[in-house]
This record gives structure tokens, C-alpha cells and sequence, in this order.
């Protein structure tokens, strides 16, 4: 069986075999958050896959670089800022520290570096100033300063997305100074009262694309190994972040893009913009970063993931399964009559990882182990092991401890389904959740109780 890494590529469209440019070593970017309001679920869904990715890309021995920057700077911010009467540098500076705790509670390894964009005003200046100077950038009427597509002859060719319809769907009061409709703003000169830096095109600030170009140049050279971020930043923020980088220097900006999926309520996409999110710290209020964690880990990072109540609950109880086992196992290596049947889950559980880093289904093999675990009161270690690869069991509880008046309530409950009372039945449910934080999960062995954790 092949050990190489293979991971989907959202510019071939396919998987590759991983390949890193200098032997032993990788260069990771991903496209990180803009800092004007706290995370969201979806933020949160993204930075665990690329953690777990990250993670086992460390475990196969690779020296990761792994640079996530932070947007201090566009309308957003200033907006914000001026709504709270405050200066934008404070409000991202109160993001950025509620961004770090957030991720701190999911157990997301901390970045190798996390650069400012307004710490790369310099380095952005020079890139556009040599994008103008080769003909791939110029200065419109007002003053700004824009890329031109058509200098990038492959442009569209990340997104898959038809030049042609992109044109035709521009609304009519397109800027009329702009060579081509889909030409986008490099440098823009600020308004009155807006925050601004010097330029050869007077006091202004940078357009978002050119950000993350000038961070990477700086940070890790010409060419990466992998670009990441969710979907909805391939278009058009990599397609032009690609096309800009590549005029700049000549060369491939990433060998291997990668993006995750959203994070959907009811089949429609989690934003801010359509205002149905939760935001991580909403979640954590009520749920562990662990089952917060695992619940984003159910899906495979590059499908949608719908969000439920329902779904973290089902998360918690499976988790804590998990976590009985751990806290009952005291033999932590497998003895030598299951030991095959242990390295042959092990194996699977990474041959998986190893196929475009499908964590989800390497939970399921560790849900294997898990059995395998309980039946040979042995191999607790291995189990712990792997779930930790994945970034798990930082957070266990010992065994649910249940009080004489909340198992008085369990077997009220019991009786009362039996007696087809289903209203009581739940409840009962409701009252040992909110008194107890206990849930209840109907199987066909039974009733499973576990505590919210």
C-alpha cells in the first residue's frame, strides 16, 4: 500500500500526489480572518481541517511552515470601528485576542507566525509598483490603482469560472475608468477621516487582494507548497490573488490549492452577511471545544457540513464513549492476540489521513478501535494516540456520574415511553439535560447517558 500523501487540488481538480518543492519541508499559507466581529462556526470548520491536515503532515515527519495572517484593515473594520467610536487598531485588537481564544478552545495549533496586513503596507507598494512598472497594473482617473486581467492569460482557470458570463453579470454602473469590468483594485485612495499610508498614488491603502500576496512573497517566498481557505475565497480572492502574484514574479504562486467546504443551517451557507451564524463562542457556551471539534470533523473537509443542535449532541455522546474507554482502560499496549487486529485498524486509520486527509473516516476506524479496545480491556494507548493525531481527547472527563434524583428521572422516562406518554418522555429528556446536563441517546441496546461536556 502506498505511503505517499495525496490531497485534492482545486486547480487540477483532482488528487495529487503531495510533493513538496525542498525535501523534508512545507510551506502552508491560509487565508485567515478579518478582524472586525468574533469567529463564527464557519471560520471554526475550516481552521480544524487544516489543523488536522497540518497535524498530520507534522506526524509524517515534514517541517511545516504554516503562516495564517490576520486582515486588519478594509471597509469592514472602518466601519465598525467608527460605529463604536473607536480607533480601528483597537477594535482588531480585540478580535484578534478573541480569535486566539477561540481557536485555543478547538485545540488548533498556533501558527508558525500570524503577519498583520498592515505591517506589509511596504511590501505591497513594491509589489504593485511592479506590476505597474510590467505593464499588468494601471492608474485609473480617480486615482486608484488596478490590476488588469488581462495580463494573467490563464485567469479564471482556479475558479473554473467563464470570463465571458463574469462580464455579462457586472451590474451596469461598473466603474467606467476600469480597462476591463473584472479588473480589481490594487491600491485605493481614502475617502476624509479614513485610515491611510503614503504611496507613489497618494495617501490610500491597499485593496484586499494584494494583501495576502505581499505576506506570502514575504513570508515564504515566490512559490508554496499549499494555499488554503474555505470555498468561497476561491473566487475571487485566490483567482486574483494567484493572477497578481504570477505577473509579479513569473512563477507558480502554489503547487496545490485547497479549500474546505461551508458550514450550512437548512442548506444555506453560514455567513455574517445573510446574518444566520452562530459564533463560536455562542457554541461554547454550551458545548466543550472538544465536542465542538468533533462535531466539525463529521464530515469529510471538503463537503458542506449542516449545523445542528441535534448534531452536537450526537457529537458529545459519541465523544464521550470515547472517553469512558480511556478512563476505564488501564492497559495501555495491545496484548499479542490482538495485536494484528490493532495494527490493521491502525494502518487503516492512516491510509485514510493519507487519502486527501480523510478524518472522517479515520474517526471511524478509531470508533473500531474503540470496540476493539473494550473487548480486549487492552490497547487504550493506540486509541489515545490517534485521537490525539486528530487533535482529540484534550478535554476528557472521567466516567458520568449519576445522582439518585436524575436516575429517579432516567426511569421515570423509561416507563413513561413504555407507557407511550411521549410528551412526558421528553420532558423528562429536557429537565435531566437543563438540571443534570445529561443526554439521553435511544439505541437498540438501551439508553445511553452521557454528560455534556
Amino acid at each position: 500500500m502506498s505511503k505517499a500523501l495525496r490531497l485534492y487540488n482545486t486547480l487540477s481538480g483532482k488528487k495529487e500526489i503531495l510533493v513538496p518543492q525542498v525535501e523534508g519541508k512545507i510551506s502552508f499559507y491560509v487565508c485567515g480572518v478579518t478582524v472586525y466581529d468574533y469567529c463564527h462556526l464557519g471560520h471554526a470548520r475550516a481552521y480544524v481541517a487544516f489543523d488536522c491536515i497540518r497535524r498530520y503532515l507534522d506526524y509524517s515527519g515534514l517541517d511545516v511552515t504554516f503562516i495564517q495572517n490576520f486582515t486588519d484593515i478594509d471597509d469592514k473594520i472602518i466601519k465598525r470601528a467608527a460605529e463604536k467610536e473607536m480607533l480601528f487598531s483597537d477594535l482588531t485588537k480585540l478580535f484578534i485576542k478573541a480569535f486566539h481564544s477561540d481557536m485555543d478552545a478547538l485545540n488548533i495549533k498556533r501558527a508558525s507566525k500570524y503577519p498583520h496586513a498592515t505591517k506589509y503596507i511596504g511590501e505591497m507598494i513594491k509589489l504593485i509598483k511592479g506590476l505597474l512598472d510590467n505593464g499588468s497594473a494601471y492608474q485609473t482617473r480617480h486615482g486608484d490603482v488596478c490590476f488588469s486581467i488581462d495580463a494573467c492569460k490563464d485567469y479564471g482557470s482556479l475558479s473554473k469560472k467563464v470570463l465571458e458570463d463574469l462580464v455579462a453579470g457586472q451590474r451596469v454602473d461598473v466603474d467606467k475608468s476600469k480597462k476591463n469590468p473584472l479588473d480589481f483594485v490594487l491600491w485605493k485612495r481614502s475617502k476624509p477621516g479614513e485610515p491611510s499610508w503614503k504611496s507613489p498614488w497618494g495617501e490610500g491603502r491597499p485593496g484586499w487582494h494584494i494583501e495576502c500576496s505581499a505576506m506570502v512573497l514575504k513570508e515564504l517566498g515566490e512559490c508554496i507548497d499549499i494555499h488554503a481557505g474555505g470555498a468561497d475565497l476561491i473566487f475571487p480572492h485566490h483567482e486574483n490573488e494567484r493572477a497578481q502574484s504570477e505577473c509579479f514574479t513569473g512563477k507558480t504562486l502554489a503547487n496545490y490549492w485547497v479549500h474546505n467546504g461551508f458550514v450550512t443551517i437548512k442548506n444555506t451557507k453560514m455567513s455574517k452577511s445573510l446574518d444566520n451564524f452562530f459564533t463560536i463562542r455562542d457554541i461554547l457556551a454550551e458545548y466543550s471545544g472538544e465536542v465542538v471539534r468533533f462535531f466539525l470533523m463529521k464530515m469529510h473537509y471538503r463537503s458542506q457540513l449542516n449545523f445542528s443542535k441535534e448534531g452536537l449532541d450526537e457529537a458529545a455522546v459519541a465523544l464521550n464513549r470515547l472517553h469512558t474507554t480511556l478512563c476505564n482502560s488501564t492497559i495501555d499496549a495491545p496484548t499479542e492476540d490482538v495485536l494484528p487486529q490493532f495494527d490493521a485498524l491502525t494502518e487503516s486509520f492512516h491510509a485514510s489521513m493519507r487519502d486527501d486527509f480523510n478524518y472522517t473516516e479515520a474517526l471511524g476506524f478509531l470508533f473500531e478501535l474503540n470496540k476493539l479496545v473494550n473487548v480486549s480491556k487492552s490497547g487504550a494507548g493506540r486509541l489515545r494516540e490517534l485521537g490525539e493525531l486528530l487533535g482529540l481527547f484534550f478535554d476528557i472527563n472521567n466516567h458520568v456520574d449519576i445522582s439518585p434524583e436524575a436516575q429517579a428521572l432516567i426511569d421515570a422516562r423509561v416507563q413513561a415511553k413504555a407507557d407511550k406518554d411521549f410528551d412526558k418522555a421528553d420532558s423528562l429528556r429536557a429537565q435531566l439535560e437543563t438540571d443534570f446536563a445529561l443526554i439521553l441517546k435511544d439505541t437498540p441496546e438501551g439508553v445511553q447517558v452521557s454528560k455534556r461536556l
